[in-house]
């Protein structure tokens, strides 16, 4: 019984694949930004969901990292599920 929910399953998994972009630049005031963008896509290339990470290391060491999850809705929408942002400040070396 097992076997034939297993090869269901990965007959599921052959209709989905996951591409990655990554792209990288620093803007004129000596930022760093990463942005890391995956998105699960179905055999007709339909986005099916998306995970963007966008990250900037400030000049002054200051890091922002900003995560947002989101998925299709019925019509084929993206729809922002889940946002996380964190900010690590730089640490000063005047020890």
């Amino acid at each position: 019984m097992s076997d034939e929910s297993n090869d269901a399953e990965s007959g599921a998994d052959d209709d989905v694949e996951v591409v990655e972009v990554v792209t990288g630049a620093v803007d004129d005031d000596g930022n760093v930004v990463v942005d890391d963008l995956k998105a699960v896509v179905d055999a007709d290339g339909n986005v099916l969901a998306t995970d963007e990470t966008i990250a900037v290391e400030g000049a002054d060491g200051t890091i922002v990292v900003d995560e947002v999850v989101s998925v299709a809705d019925d019509d084929g929408d993206l729809v922002p599920v889940a946002e996380e942002v964190d900010i690590v400040a730089a640490e000063d070396d005047d020890s």
